[in-house]
């Protein structure tokens, strides 16, 4: 079914991710790099160590991955192997997670709601159900409390106040979602349990987070992702305004705060041209009249002032807005239509209320918070 050529090729990219989620988790767990700055060098001993963030992690790719290209082989859906994309940036001195992710690319025409829907919900659920062995593992097996001690031993100091921006510290905190609060809550022992600026240097907490994470990203109901496959399944005369809506609702959010009303006139002014001219540009692929775009477009950022203006406290999540440029200009909000309206069966709705569930309980609305 696949040559020599592509088994090597995905063989060496999946090689590859793996050895650069390493060098990733060794720079996030224990602060050690394989360029060895500041004397904090990446030796064979945190190299291993550090193989207990990469190997679950990219293990949870794979699973994810594995449960697409299955169901496709199942329906005789031709399809690539799984490209894992490597990306450490260690060398620029940026901190990274080794790995741009995974996806496999299909290779055939597939006209049927059915087999969209398996393939699409196949991956996530499967993903999922590795993430959940690895967080429970996580939670029920924390070290001790003097463990960070061990990474930081600075915290020691009773005069250390943190570091500060002018020391050019970075300091990175995970946002809750749903699911990881409600398992920090029943399965980890209070006194052990990192707060969420440290949990970077716990290796099952770290990869089942960022799993939670790719997750919930998979199975947002919109265009061909993942979530949009199960929408397109479970409502297949509403699915291309339910994908709108998801997108519209996405955008909007992650815009909250962008808009300033008590900033200077000129800074507003450009402000205000500079994200309507982005807005089209996530906007300019969807199918809709012209008119109704820059409708769309206009009322968002109307709403959006008129939020910062009564309630200047609240906050979206600007780093979605690259992930909204990517899915309205590069991957598109429209799914690819197939002949008839029929509707799934019983068994695939259920599963399709589960996808939906599960996406509820992953999304992190601020996932990363950089100070």
């Amino acid at each position: 079914m696949y040559s020599k050529k592509e088994y090597f090729t995905h063989s060496i990219l999946f090689i590859l991710t793996i050895i650069a989620t390493t060098f990733a988790g060794g720079e996030w767990l224990f602060g050690k790099s394989i360029l060895g700055k500041d004397e904090r060098f990446l030796d064979w001993e945190y190299f291993i160590k550090s193989l207990h963030f990469s190997i679950p992690f990219i293990g949870i790719l794979l699973v994810h991955e594995l449960g697409h290209l299955l169901t496709s082989i199942h329906y005789k859906v031709k399809s690539s192997l799984p490209y894992f994309i490597p990306a450490w940036f260690g060398f620029l001195g940026s901190p990274s997670l080794g790995t741009f992710g995974a996806i496999i690319r299909m290779k055939s025409f597939i006209n049927s709601r059915k087999k969209f829907f398996d393939i699409g919900v196949a991956g996530p659920i499967a993903g999922f159900v590795i993430a959940l062995f690895v967080l429970v593992y996580g939670f029920t097996n924390l070290p001790e409390a003097d463990y960070i001690y061990e990474i930081h031993p600075e915290y020691l100091d009773p005069d250390f106040e943190g570091h500060s921006a002018e020391e050019g510290y970075l300091n990175l905190e995970m946002g809750y979602n749903l699911l990881f609060y409600i398992m920090e809550k029943t399965l980890a022992d209070p006194e052990k349990m990192p707060n969420m600026s440290e949990i970077i240097h716990f290796p099952y907490l770290f990869a089942g987070y960022l799993a939670l994470f790719f997750t919930a990203l998979n199975l947002l109901p919109i265009g061909q992702l993942d979530g949009g496959h199960v929408v397109f399944g479970l409502f297949p005369r509403n699915h291309k305004m339910i994908s709108l809506g998801a997108y519209i609702a996405f955008v909007f959010y992650a815009g909250l705060g962008i808009l300033t009303p008590f900033a200077p006139l000129s800074t507003i002014f450009w402000t205000l041209l500079l994200y309507l001219g982005f807005l089209y540009v996530c906007f300019r692929k969807a199918q809709i009249p012209e008119q109704t775009k820059w409708m769309i477009i206009l009322m968002m950022a109307a709403f959006q002032y008129l939020i910062a203006f009564i309630f200047p406290e609240i906050q979206g999540y600007s780093g979605w807005l690259f992930f909204a440029f990517l899915l309205g200009r590069v991957m598109g909000l429209s799914h690819p239509e197939v002949s008839g309206n029929k509707e799934l069966d019983q068994k695939r709705k259920i599963i399709g209320l589960i996808a939906i569930v599960i996406f509820i309980l992953c999304f992190t609305p601020q996932p990363f918070i950089f100070q």
